[in-house]
Parts: structure tokens; sequence; C-alpha cells
């Protein structure tokens, strides 16, 4: 399942000698995706911790570990630039006293590698929380100019299908203007993944068909992305049924440009969001990809800690293709 996708990616990848950063260095999951990445010189994996117990892990694992680099923070030569860099991107706000001690978190270190060149991306969250892997990115990475928020989407991939979902990670209650940033920059990633995107906002009501604050949100943020991006094949609001099922969407929708074509979902809230691609993967039987962090400056994406070796695998190669899309 999704070996195309990812065959391609690696072909995308390979040769550019992209730098990811894994802050989790003693999990077992992420040693194995670093081993196995370093070994098809895919890309250059880092991994974060003190290098006698991570040789160790390795070795218990049987995992060759040849063309991985093991960073200690705490022996890390330019720790001091890096807290000075630190203090200065703070503007203030952290004292450098504190920032000494903030850079010995691995999330926070791995960060700054990225910020300051020494990594094209990290990823993390196999042992870690959301939000701390998502707090140092907004704090130092920052999102780009013009985008207010970062969001969370998904790959769901099922045969040769390929679709993108967002946002299913980050913002409980997105408004219209949320909501427009989020689909040009999920189109902006779809496209990424050689998808033609095609973008659906969805709702529980298509064209007007109900009237509520929730549908005229959706309507706004429709109207609003198609300000941002004109030539963008993007409509709604749409129920699910109109943007998937040609034959509704001809019933429901006739002079829309998505006539049950969509390839790139937006949902209404979080919560719409995460219960979809939950459902999709559960009972659709679609394998989800993610979340895949985007709206940042440089990439930080985010694992889930049920994760698998194969899932940190593919998230570094989706990390290292976002970091040469910059």
């Amino acid at each position: 399942m999704a070996n195309d996708l990812f065959t391609t990616l690696k072909a995308k990848v390979a040769g550019t000698r992209r730098k990811i950063v894994f802050p989790e260095g003693t999990d077992n999951r992420i040693l194995t995706a670093a081993s196995r990445l370093a070994a098809e010189q895919v890309l250059q994996p880092i991994v974060l911790g003190d290098e006698q117990t991570i040789k160790a892990r390795a070795a218990e694992l049987g995992l060759p570990f040849d063309g991985v680099d093991i960073v200690d923070p705490r022996g890390y030569a330019e720790f001091d630039q890096l807290v000075s860099a630190f203090v200065e991107r703070r503007k203030g706000k952290v004292t450098e006293e504190a920032a000494r001690e903030l850079l010995l978190d691995e999330n926070y270190f791995g960060t700054m590698l990225v910020y300051t060149g020494a990594a094209d991306g990290l990823v993390s969250g196999a042992a870690h929380s959301t939000a701390d892997t998502v707090r140092p990115a907004l704090q130092i990475i920052k999102t780009k100019p013009g985008i207010r928020k970062t969001s969370g989407v998904f790959i769901m991939v099922r045969g040769e299908e390929t679709y993108v979902f967002a946002d299913c990670a980050i913002n409980i209650a997105p408004d219209s203007q949320d909501l427009a940033e989020i689909a040009v920059e999920s189109a902006r990633t779809a496209a990424m993944f050689g998808l033609h995107p095609r973008v659906a906002m969805l709702s529980f009501s298509t064209k007007g068909s109900a009237s509520s604050p929730e549908t005229e949100k959706v309507a706004e943020a429709v109207r609003l992305a198609k300000e941002m991006a004109p030539g963008l094949i993007l409509d709604g609001e749409f129920q699910f049924d109109a943007a998937f099922v040609p034959e509704v969407a001809k019933k429901k929708a006739p002079g829309s440009v998505i006539q049950g074509d969509a390839n790139v979902f937006i949902f209404p809230s979080l919560e719409a969001g995460n219960i979809g691609y939950k459902i999709a993967q559960r009972l659709g039987g679609f394998e989800a990809v993610g979340p895949i962090l985007q709206g940042l400056n440089k990439p930080v994406n985010d694992l889930s800690r049920g994760c698998s070796a194969e899932d940190a695998y593919k998230l570094a190669l989706i990390t290292a293709a976002q970091s040469l899309a910059e």
C-alpha cells in the first residue's frame, strides 16, 4: 500500500543529501527508521541523545548504524551559539539561563538545528505529544509570511487512490480565514505528492442547502481561498458525497468546478477532520500518513505515539521532500 507514492518520493529525495533530525534517539522505532534511511542512502539521519546509549541500543536491535549522525546536546560543540541564536529569536522572552535549560530538551535542540540550517527538517512525536513537537516549531521556525497558523494534513492512500485530508491535527475551531489558508496550503502539499489539487470545502450543506453560522463560515472560506489562489480548482460548501460522487454532484452542485472529483478535502473543524480520517482509515482501509505540518518556514513533522518504524521512515521522506519545496 502506498508503495508507488513513496517510491516516487524516494527518487525525488535521493542524492539531495537532506539532513533530517530525530530527537527521540532511544526509541527503537526511530533507530530502525534511521538505520534504514542511512543504509539506503536516501537522506542523512541525525539522531539525538547519548552516543554510547544509542549505539548499544542499535547493537541490541541488530541495526547497522554506519552513516547515522549521533548528536548529544550536552556535548554539542556549538551549544553556546545555539543558545545565543535562540535568545535572539525569542526577542527577550527567554533569558540565557532559561535558554540553556530549554535547549537540553531534544525537541527544542533539534528545532534549533533546523532553524540554523544544521538540519533540513525534523521528525518527532514517537514518544512525545503533538504539543511537545509543535510548540518549539511555532516559537522558533514560525509560520510563513502571510500564514497565521500551521495546520496538519493526512495523506490518505488505498491502492491507486490518494487524497489529502485537512485539518485533522492542529486547529480545533478554525475560522473562515484559517480554513482558506488551510485549503491553499493543503493544495500545495497535494501538488508535492504529484496530485493535481481539486479542493472541496466540506460542511453538512451543499451550496446553501442549509443555512447556519457553521455553513456560512465555510462559504466565506471558499470566497477567501479563491481570492488567495485564483487559479486553484476549489469550491464549496459541499457535503462529502457531493464532493466525491459524480452522480450526486450533478444533482446538488451542477454548476461547480468540482464534479465529484475532489482529491483535497478541507474539514470545517478539527473534530470533523479527526473523525473523518479515522473512519476512512479503520472502516475504509486507507493508510493514513501524517500528520504532516504545513505553513511553517521549515518542515517539522509529528508522528503518532502509536507509530511504527515504517511510519517514521515514510514521514522522514515526506519531511525531506518538503524541505526541497521550500
